[in-house]
């Protein structure tokens, strides 16, 4: 069985930003150690290439109406 990359797209993130755009959330069942949080995903894909993983994706969560609680 091949290992797992959690990931999901960063919160503040400007459109056209030279920043990286996704977050590394969780890795199961690899050898890693990874010592950056923001990721681009090529930097990702290369990563889960090398190491047989695959990338997952985490769906975004529904939006609050209320914020203050």
């Amino acid at each position: 069985m091949s290992g797992k990359i959690f990931y999901r797209e960063r919160r503040k993130i400007v459109d056209g930003a030279k920043q990286p755009r996704y977050v590394l959330v969780a890795v199961a069942d690899v050898n890693l150690k990874v010592f950056g949080k923001h990721l681009r995903m090529s930097e990702m894909k290369a990563i889960a290439e090398a190491t047989g993983a695959e990338l997952v994706p985490l769906p975004r969560g529904a939006k609050h109406a209320d914020k203050d609680e």
